[in-house]
């Protein structure tokens, strides 16, 4: 998901704000952060760090001080002490419904009046969705996004979790980032997460994960999701770390692997918990080699299926 590209408004800087669940969640970094670490003692290739500016970089949401060398999953919001270690094999997700919502669809291209569509976020108006974007050899984001959403559902289903999908390639175009929120809701989703891969700037590296702000506007509440969602991304942000090797951005978020947005409206609608997660940036050479790797994809969608198990085993 492009920060650039139409459809994604310059997000709001977002004031600093520190409470119980800021503290609680503090006290965690150091999971993440053990993760990261560990994987470079041992001689890992950090593949899928970010580096650079792009303009979403006012969005970082109040940075932790955590001093590892990309850092871990913090945002003020840190991550959850099981980042630190793989969940449990045992147990059974029976009765946890997931949606896991693939970013784009690969057909928008060849419909930019219906995708250029506005839609009510809450907070403004924006473009049903996007094309997305791609690798400079033109492996698309919506290609990348189906691919981890069918083996994320393979691996939830294996652990007996429903797991439904907003779009399988099976509409022309869309849904609507409205339509996407309703999905989840309408499903009753005890955990959602969207699907994506940036399109920063070359040398720009890395993952993060995008929680909502609390919002009240319009048709948008989200005031009840904002803490069970940053748990929800920052269990999904270490386990990522742990799993891909993947360092967190160092080009937005402060090195934490976590961002708060206000202008997203798959977020703003949402009434479960929901966080997006751009997995790395596909306009940077090394971080496209990842992303067109199956075996790493594989990896990712271990790193996001770990972390939401983990939230669902609370």
């Amino acid at each position: 998901m492009s920060y650039t590209g139409p459809g994604f408004e310059p997000p709001q800087p977002r004031r600093s704000r520190r409470g119980p669940l800021t503290v609680a969640l503090a006290a965690l970094v150091p999971g993440a952060l053990l993760g990261w670490a560990v994987y470079a003692a041992v001689g890992g290739s950090g593949d899928g760090e970010a580096a650079g500016t792009p303009t979403a970089s006012a969005t970082a949401s109040p940075r932790t001080s955590a001093a590892a060398p990309s850092g871990s999953a913090g945002d003020g919001k840190p991550t959850a002490s099981s980042t630190a270690k793989p969940p449990a094999a045992a147990g059974t997700l029976e009765g946890k419904v997931v949606v896991i919502d693939p970013g784009h669809n690969p057909t928008n291209f060849e419909h930019t009046a219906e995708i250029n569509r506005q839609v009510d976020i809450g907070t403004n108006r924006k473009e049903c969705d996007t094309t997305g974007t791609s690798t400079n050899d033109g492996y698309a984001e919506a290609e990348f996004t189906l691919d981890v959403a069918h083996r994320m559902r393979a691996l939830l289903e294996k652990r007996g979790a429903t797991v439904k999908l907003t779009q399988d390639e099976d509409r022309p175009f869309g849904p609507c980032v409205d339509e996407r929120a309703r999905i989840g809701n309408k499903a009753g989703a005890d955990a959602v997460v969207s699907i994506h891969a940036d399109g920063s700037g070359t040398g720009n590296r890395g993952f993060h994960v995008i929680l909502p702000g609390a919002v009240d506007a319009g048709g948008a509440d989200t005031r009840a999701i904002v803490e069970p969602s940053a748990d929800l991304g920052a269990r999904i942000a270490g386990d990522f770390v742990r799993v891909t090797g993947s360092a967190p951005s160092n080009y937005i978020g402060g090195g934490t692997g976590l961002v708060t947005r206000k202008d997203l409206g798959g977020l703003n609608l949402s009434t479960v918990p929901k966080v997006f997660i751009e997995c790395g940036n596909m306009r940077d050479s090394k971080d496209a080699a990842l992303l067109t790797s199956g075996a790493w994809r594989q990896k990712a969608a271990q790193g996001i299926s770990d972390g939401i198990v983990s939230f669902l085993r609370g």
